[in-house]
């Protein structure tokens, strides 16, 4: 029954040429790959995992973080908006969520960044950029990124969300809080169409800003280039998520008494830590949406794949460095990562396992821009011996060598006379050979 589902499921997402397809069937069909990549992520848990570490370290950043945040607004003159955007964020929370956000804002209140000291300061904005940290290799990991910015770009990268985001968000609430205090609003309601048109731009406006705030993040946190467009796209996903989830979270989990119950006074937490795990586990979501938005191809299950063989490992070192040293050569177009996965025609992860492998060996390097690869020594120094060294020996380290392996000394010999075989079969044979 299961392996019926599975076939007519790749029936519907594989089995139709999208070229002579209409615009609407395209699109849906698209759609549909990019939330069954989605799916898949979140059957294998680790985004959920990952959305439980965030809640623990929300916990411990709340405060400071919207201290920090109030300090800058305070001098956008936007300060008074950070109680009613709390208690509009805390309002799935039901009645006890308002005694919470007053809490909270009591909390902001006592802390005064301006009598902290240095070493208070320094510690508050440590704690925050933790938190940002946290969130990054979270959005790393979704986007299957191993590496990390230097500690400026991070500075300037998270500075830019903890600035532009809460001023977004608080913005939104001040203007929704001020549109319906405006007596010239209330004048104009009263006038049709537009009132209509107003009331309908009063509800819309927390959505659009919400979108704005999710985009952003997006763009600005994985530590990669995010297309506008898919970040956009998983901005949109989130935001329905979380507008939905949120009415959901309020009937059947405020509303419960079970809770009450079970953990008496403790309740309000119990479910405001339930809360910040759904508020992550939708960002995470919207990443993986925006991620596969934008890399359709590691959408397909054998994209999953990145357990590579001794043989493919060779093949695939010998023909990412043929067309690295090939467009080097002939001052071609650079290739990256994703183009040498997208012309071989497998994953992105399997490339950059054999990149790395070749970049840690010496035989490749990175442009200054965009990680683009070329050859890290002249083409004719890099014998193919060298590039099969390299991918044979990669996950070798100082503790754990071949030659460290107690064996018998015809185990040796045969792997001696293997070695003598593969050497006298490339000689001396070079990438330039590869290439001509």
């Amino acid at each position: 029954m299961i392996e019926m589902i599975q076939t007519r499921l790749n029936e519907i997402l594989w089995g139709s040429d999208l070229k002579q397809a209409s615009a609407p069937h395209v699109f849906l069909i698209k759609s549909l790959r990019i939330f069954y990549g989605t799916a898949r992520d979140l059957g294998d848990g680790l985004p959920s995992l990952r959305a439980m570490g965030l809640v623990y370290t929300t916990l411990l950043s709340l405060v400071p973080l919207l201290a920090v945040s109030f300090s800058v607004m305070k001098g956008f003159g936007a300060h008074n908006q950070l109680e009613p955007a709390l208690i509009s964020a805390f309002e799935p929370l039901g009645a006890k969520g308002l005694q919470l956000a007053e809490q909270i804002i009591s909390f902001v209140d006592n802390m005064k960044v301006g009598v902290l000291g240095s070493l208070g300061l320094v510690l508050l904005i440590f704690t925050v950029l933790s938190l940002m940290k946290k969130i990054e290799s979270a959005f790393n990991s979704t986007w299957r990124i191993r590496g990390t910015r230097n500690i400026f770009q991070r500075f300037s990268n998270y500075l830019s969300v903890i600035l532009i985001g809460p001023l977004l968000l608080f913005t939104g609430a001040g203007l929704t809080a001020s549109f319906n205090s405006s007596e010239f609003t209330n004048r104009l309601l009263t006038i049709e169409p537009f009132g209509t048109l107003l009331l309908l731009l009063a509800e819309i406006t927390p959505y659009i800003l919400t979108i704005i705030t999710f985009t952003l993040i997006y763009i600005l946190i994985p530590n990669t280039k995010v297309r506008f467009k898919s970040a956009l796209y998983g901005a949109v996903v989130a935001t329905i998520l979380w507008k939905v989830s949120g009415s959901l979270f309020t009937t059947f989990i405020v509303n419960s008494t079970s809770y009450t119950a079970i953990y008496s006074g403790f309740a309000i937490l119990v479910i405001f830590m339930i809360w910040i795990y759904i508020n992550w586990l939708i960002v995470l979501i919207g990443a993986s949406v925006a991620y596969y938005h934008q890399n359709p191809e590691s959408i397909p299950d054998k994209s999953q794949v990145i357990r590579l063989s001794c043989r493919l490992r060779e093949k695939l070192a010998l023909t990412i460095m043929q067309l690295v040293a090939s467009s080097f050569h002939n001052d071609g177009a650079k290739w990256t990562d994703r183009l040498l996965a997208k012309k071989i025609n497998i994953s992105e992860r399997a490339i950059s396992i054999i990149t790395r492998s070749l970049r840690s060996a010496n035989l490749l390097t990175f442009t200054e821009k965009g990680k683009q690869f070329i050859p890290a020594q002249a083409c004719e120094k890099i014998t193919l011996k060298m590039l099969l060294d390299a991918v044979r020996c990669a996950e070798e380290t100082p503790n754990l060598k071949a030659e460290d392996i107690e064996s018998d000394d015809h185990v040796d010999k045969i792997l001696s006379s293997l070695d003598l075989a593969m050497q006298k079969s490339v000689e001396d044979k070079t990438v330039m050979d590869l290439i001509r």
